[in-house]
């Protein structure tokens, strides 16, 4: 196992491994689990290992996705993350669990931890989150990160941005609008 980046109460968090293939397959072949990110399944574990191959955003921005491993099991539970954005020079936290594990407070858990690491290790100014409209557990999760709703997005479905300042910003005239 690669080395931990993140350590919560109850996770793990590390980088992604070409031994993940599986559990990645496994994880979008949910239709639950990826409704609402744009995302489609990956066609075989052939295909999310080749994705795991050619991911490299931790050489490139020096963080990433990170799996998440629950400490008293093993077991991955999902994967949990920052992301950049560069359309939109953005940072972007982002979070995917096996439906058997939602409500449990993992997605916040490790969505704190991972904006806190961007904060503190990666030191970000901001950190953003985009949900769709109708995906209420999601920006409960942003909420509860400390993210506040930012402006709605002008893709095809609707939805919405959050974002937290690493220390409070004034607003300017007309944000938030």
């Amino acid at each position: 196992m690669s080395e931990t980046i993140i350590e919560t109460p109850r996770f793990i968090m590390r980088k992604f491994e070409l031994a993940d293939a599986q559990a990645m397959y496994e994880l979008n072949l949910d239709p639950e689990v990826i409704r609402y990110t744009g995302d489609k399944a990956f066609a075989s574990v052939e295909e999310a290992y080749t994705f795991l191959q050619n991911y490299n955003p931790y050489a490139t921005e020096g963080f990433g996705r990170w799996i998440c491993v629950l400490k008293d099991t093993g077991e991955i539970t999902g994967w949990c993350g920052l992301r950049m954005q560069p359309d939109m020079g953005l940072v972007d936290l982002g979070y995917r669990f096996y439906k058997r594990h939602w409500g449990k407070g993992y997605a916040t858990e490790t969505g704190l931890a991972s904006v806190e690491y961007g904060f503190n290790e990666k030191k970000l100014a901001v950190i953003t989150g985009h949900a769709m409209t109708e995906n209420l557990a999601s920006i409960r999760v942003l909420e509860k990160c400390g993210m506040i709703y930012w402006k709605d997005d002008n893709d095809e479905e609707p939805g919405a941005y959050y974002r937290v300042f690493a220390s409070p910003q004034p607003l300017s005239i007309g944000e938030g609008q």
